[in-house]
């Protein structure tokens, strides 16, 4: 949800502030961050779709294998759990114990969650997973076109560009607590990278002067 916001934020607000340098009056301004903001959250949804709908593919392939290999050589694949389990640091005898009653219990789960890693709480579910690739871009999007419509006239860019890379500190901060790692050092990677995307889109607009 995170990088999603974040790619929202950084590509509508870079798209925003490169269109105002142009000179582009608000109106054009707003058009083209509505756009921006459908054609990305539309296009990270299909990304995201396309992309665990194949993870889904491979799991489905995965299982249908280990169903058959249960069927053909079902002391194999008993062995096969029992060596896991024993791997994990459990004595032979008790990981063959538990093999046994898995087995019993539910083979095809056994082997799909201690085996294969695939469990119901991490399957791969793409229409989950493209809705909300699409929200949190729409989300980071929504920066860039309050400034469209808040921001005095002639000062869009500006205005964007300073709470665009509040909001990417913001963001990168965010990121960074939630997976345990130094929250400034990651502020400031997003502040450093955020600033190149806005200066070069910003340098364009003016460089042409026209709507790009």
């Amino acid at each position: 949800m995170v990088l999603g916001a974040n790619d929202g934020a950084i590509s509508v607000a870079s798209l925003v502030v490169g269109i105002a340098a142009s000179g582009a009056a608000r109106p054009s301004i707003l058009l083209s961050g509505l756009a921006a903001t459908v054609a990305g959250a539309a296009s990270m949804a299909a990304g995201e779709f396309v992309s665990v709908q194949s993870q889904v593919d491979t799991e489905e392939a995965d299982l249908a294998r280990e169903r058959q290999e249960l069927v053909a050589n079902p002391s194999g694949e008993l062995e096969e759990l029992t060596g896991i389990y024993v791997e994990r640091g459990l004595s032979r005898d008790l990981a063959r114990l538990v093999a046994e009653q898995l087995t019993l219990h539910d083979a095809l789960g056994a082997h799909a969650r201690d085996e294969l890693g695939i469990t119901d709480a991490l399957r791969a579910r793409p229409i989950q997973a493209s809705f909300a690739s699409a929200g949190s871009f729409c989300l980071g999007a929504l920066c860039p076109v309050l400034m469209i419509l808040l921001s005095p006239a002639g000062q869009i860019a500006q205005a964007t560009t300073v709470v665009a890379l509040i909001v990417l500190a913001a963001l990168g901060a965010l990121a960074a607590h939630a997976g345990g790692a130094p929250i400034w050092r990651a502020a400031a990677r997003m502040l450093v990278w955020g600033a190149l995307a806005l200066g070069l889109t910003a340098l364009v607009g003016r460089l042409f002067g026209a709507v790009v």
